[in-house]
């Protein structure tokens, strides 16, 4: 898959475009996704896949700074779906102000060279979220491209949006999550030397530090599964400060893998906190924390 990262490209031959924030890469957005690769086989075009990158340093007051995904973890999430290209393009303030005509003939003619366009219903674009997708349908004929506009994705009747993940994410309702996003949601990274506290209680860990944008669930203990090169596999991950054996205060992400000893330091794994346990604790001893990792270790066993 082709990445682009910046706003100075053309595309060559002509494209079927998807366009979104895709944050979570839900089900909704997957829908938009699968539409477009049926019209881009149909047609013997490339997939794009076209969302905004807020420029570093930049805040908009309507942009979520807290992301579901990564632009990395959507990078291999929109590989693994059949992206031919995918188009991360600099939000900043010239595109902020651009209107929405001439983003279309701009951006989405000029440089995406788009042919079709795909878009949920809700998607705004150009000045102000000014541009709408009878804007967008309206422009076709005279701006040679057809476009395509996918009502939302249900869930219980309710619309799944990246907000309602956000919601069930920061509540710990990571069951829910997964079935908003249609995938577990997982925290990606490459695998850092902790201090082996872990592994001199009995219980080695492997250790991520998750982007500064991350969303992360509550602090707490969860049911996992980690997928990394040596394959799939079970444990437990401390989502925290680690408060019992650590003053630092700093967040990170620490599983203990059942049945796995390896060192893996630098390897890129993905960690899914499936079901949460318990909240982060302090304990008043070492002991009293090996005697409740037991507890936890036999309960995320159980359930799985």
């Amino acid at each position: 898959m082709l990445c682009i990262k910046d706003s100075d490209f053309v595309l060559d031959g002509r494209t079927v475009v998807t366009l979104g924030k895709f944050d979570g890469v839900h089900r909704g957005h997957r829908k938009l996704i699968d539409m477009a690769k049926r019209l881009a086989i149909t047609n013997n075009m490339r997939l794009a896949v076209f969302t905004f990158k807020v420029a570093d340093g930049l805040r908009y007051p309507y942009m979520d700074s807290s992301q579901i995904t990564t632009f990395y973890e959507r990078e291999r999430i929109f590989d693994e779906l059949g992206a031919d290209v995918l188009i991360e393009f600099p939000f900043d303030d010239e595109i902020a102000d651009m209107e929405p005509l001439s983003f279309i003939e701009k951006v989405l003619k000029e440089k995406l060279n788009a042919a079709f366009a795909v878009v949920g219903e809700d998607w705004r674009f150009g000045k102000g979220g000014e541009g709408t997708c009878d804007l967008l349908k309206a422009s076709q004929k005279i701006y040679g491209f057809e476009a395509t506009v996918l009502e939302k994705e249900l869930h219980d009747g309710r619309e799944i949006s990246s907000s309602w993940v956000r919601d069930e994410i920061r509540k710990g309702n990571m069951e829910t999550a997964s079935v908003l996003l249609g995938h577990p949601y997982s925290i990606c990274g490459k695998v850092v030397h902790g201090n082996e506290i872990g592994r001199q209680m009995g219980f080695p860990t492997i250790n991520i530090v998750p982007d500064k944008d991350k969303l992360l669930p509550p602090n707490g203990v969860y049911t996992a599964k980690i997928t990394m090169s040596a394959g799939e596999f079970y444990g437990i991950t401390n989502v925290g400060v680690r408060p019992t054996v650590s003053d630092e205060g700093a967040v990170t992400v620490e599983t203990h893998v059942f049945d796995f000893d390896e060192e893996i330091y630098g390897q890129e794994v993905a960690v899914c906190p499936i079901h949460f346990q318990r909240p982060e604790m302090r304990f008043q001893s070492r002991e009293a924390l090996m005697q409740q990792l037991e507890h936890d270790i036999e309960f995320a066993k159980s359930f799985f």
